[in-house]
């Protein structure tokens, strides 16, 4: 790849994700227009039911074979959630305990969240193609990442939150029926429509994201409704922008660092770097609206989005650095060889 293409590419993942755009398009739309009255409630069985059926697509497409295959590598894994379920909620708690004029209070329960969210699957995946490390590692440290996220995620959530009653039988109850049962049930199923799940992918990731917005567009409108906006400024945005850049860049040197120490082949630490350093936004949002109440399950979300952006451009270009590393090495070996 030339210098002038491989710009190009890395520039292209620097632009928004589109599908965060439509998320944030949600969050206008619930600003201007939320659902209230005799609509919030008809919205909320909506979004219920939605949340179970994204939680059965994640069960029925996450493969076992990869993740018990991948166990192999255990040392790999355990940096990975280590990462995951480590190091980022005890950043999170530190930033929260941070000055008032540092850390917005009112953000301070999403922040939490996010640092007991699962690290993602189709972007570690991606960039870890890209700066060519190992792929059959980060599907497995993925796919393993949410397996375990969706029993992790509430019981991180309920220690880190405790004082302030995030957890309650209620929502264990929710739990259970909205987020276990469906991803069981998908998982049991998958012997049968997994092939049918695979085949219908492109569609069926349409239902996916929409399922999504919806529960964006709900848990907003409650926030809404609760006066999330009196909460909420600007200048809190800006300061929410620069800790999450902090949060990310401290996780990178965190993996990178622990890879090198550990005498990680560059390929594994590749896959370390990507799957540690990431958190899934499409298991958040139907997350957050099981895990927190109608208007702060809006607020607990804007950290979230906010960091999703930022992980997406920064390994972008850590991504295409490492490629760019390795094409250079195979030139030089090539050289050697000649």
């Amino acid at each position: 790849m030339s210098e002038k293409a491989a710009r190009e590419s890395w520039l292209g993942r620097l632009r928004p994700d589109w599908y965060l755009l439509l998320i944030v398009s949600m969050v206008v739309i619930a600003s201007v227009a939320p659902a209230r009255g005799a609509a919030a409630p008809a919205f909320d069985l909506a979004t219920k039911i939605a949340i179970g059926l994204v939680f059965f697509l994640h069960g029925a497409r996450l493969p076992r074979e990869a993740v018990i295959g991948g166990l192999m590598h255990w040392r790999l894994h355990l940096v990975v959630l280590g990462a995951t379920f480590g190091l980022f909620p005890i950043l999170c708690l530190g930033i929260t305990a941070l000055p008032d004029w540092i850390t917005p209070r009112a953000l301070a329960g999403g922040i939490v969240f996010l640092g007991c969210l699962p690290s993602t699957i189709q972007s570690s995946i991606g960039f870890t193609a890209i700066g060519r490390g190992n792929v059959a590692a980060a599907v497995a440290a993925a796919s393993a990442s949410n397996l375990l996220g969706v029993l992790l995620t509430p019981v991180l959530v309920s220690l880190t939150l405790h004082a302030k009653g995030a957890m309650n039988p209620h929502t264990v109850e929710a739990i259970v029926l909205q987020l276990l049962a469906p991803f069981i049930a998908g998982q049991v199923l998958r012997r049968w429509i997994g092939h049918w799940v695979s085949g219908n992918a492109a569609w069926l990731s349409k239902i996916d994201r929409g399922s999504i917005l919806l529960v964006v567009y709900t848990a907003f409108s409650g926030a809404v409704v609760g006066g999330v906006w009196h909460r909420i400024g600007a200048l809190d945005l800006v300061r929410l922008l620069i800790l999450c850049g902090v949060l990310l860049g401290l996780v990178l040197a965190a993996t990178w660092g622990v890879a090198r120490a550990l005498r990680f082949a560059t390929e594994d630490e590749i896959a370390i770097v990507f799957c540690g350093s990431k958190k899934s936004l499409a298991s958040g949002v139907p997350m957050a609206g099981v895990l927190f109440p109608g208007a702060a399950a809006g607020v607990a979300l804007l950290p979230l989005m906010v960091f999703h952006q930022i992980q997406l451009m920064a390994c972008a270009v850590i991504a295409q650095r490492y490629a760019n590393r390795g094409h250079a090495k195979r030139q030089d070996t090539a050289v050697e060889i000649g």
